[in-house]
């Protein structure tokens, strides 16, 4: 089993930045492809970037491309979303999500084995 942990959501000003985390622990013996995906109220999950187990692909939703950057940290299972210039549609709860078998990157929810519990941005006008 594996387990993410997200953080780093919260409230802020339009054109402003915010940096999320997601740490997997559990059966982490290696690297794994993982995602990012979105949701706004009353409105279906959506994805926002991937990336491949090796970390030398990412790829990006056409909405956040240029904006946000998908990073994982060196040898880990810890990954970051670096959000800048954000804007009001970039309002919902960001989920972050793990693949246990695939190479990535993936981008539609049920690739995804894993999800952690979302973290809510804000961006106000």
């Amino acid at each position: 089993q594996v387990q993410l942990v997200e953080s780093g959501g919260g409230w802020v000003q339009v054109g402003g930045s915010l940096r999320l985390s997601c740490t997997a622990s559990g059966r982490t013996d290696r690297s794994y492809a993982m995602g990012w995906f979105r949701q706004a109220q009353g409105k279906e999950r959506e994805f926002v970037a991937a990336i491949s187990w090796s970390g030398g692909t990412t790829d990006y939703a056409d909405s956040v491309k240029g904006r946000f950057t998908f990073s994982r940290a060196n040898n880990s299972n810890t990954v970051f979303l670096q959000m800048n210039s954000l804007k009001p549609e970039d309002t919902a709860v960001y989920y972050c999500a793990l693949d246990a078998t695939r190479v990535g990157p993936l981008y539609y929810p049920d690739e995804y084995d894993y999800w952690g519990q979302g973290t809510q941005v804000t961006v106000s006008s």
